[in-house]
């Protein structure tokens, strides 16, 4: 458990490192667009991790620590649905309601796709 529990941190580590460095470098380029960083990062997300979930389902040689670190640490680290919704809310009180649910709309839709695209490589 202590080993599942060091992987989980690490990849929790580097995950919530590499989010925080899109968003900083979003806010550096696009400033005015600055959910995009959420926005890419979710994607990202949904798509490795229903590609790893696909090749954890056939690979059942690969560590528990290594598989729950990926998934659980890494890309729970670096998916940030808490962001998501405050950028929401922020576009809504910022007058940007289409643009708020656009981005609702285009995030649950293109995560869901992205998920299952991962998923589907993952079982050719």
């Amino acid at each position: 458990m202590i080993k599942v529990l060091a992987a989980v941190a690490a990849g929790g580590a580097i995950g919530s490192s590499l989010r925080f460095l899109t968003s900083v470098w979003v806010q550096r380029h696009w400033p005015q667009h600055f959910y995009m960083a959420t926005f890419s990062v979710n994607l990202v997300g949904c798509f490795l991790i229903g590609l790893l979930s696909g090749l954890f389902l056939t690979r059942t040689d690969i560590p528990l620590e290594l598989r729950t670190g990926l998934t659980v640490g890494l890309l729970g680290g670096l998916t940030t649905f808490s962001s998501f919704s405050l950028e929401t809310i922020r576009l809504i009180e910022g007058g940007q309601a289409a643009v708020a649910f656009g981005y609702l709309a285009a995030s649950v839709l293109c995560g869901l796709l992205a998920a299952w695209g991962g998923l589907s490589l993952a079982r050719l």
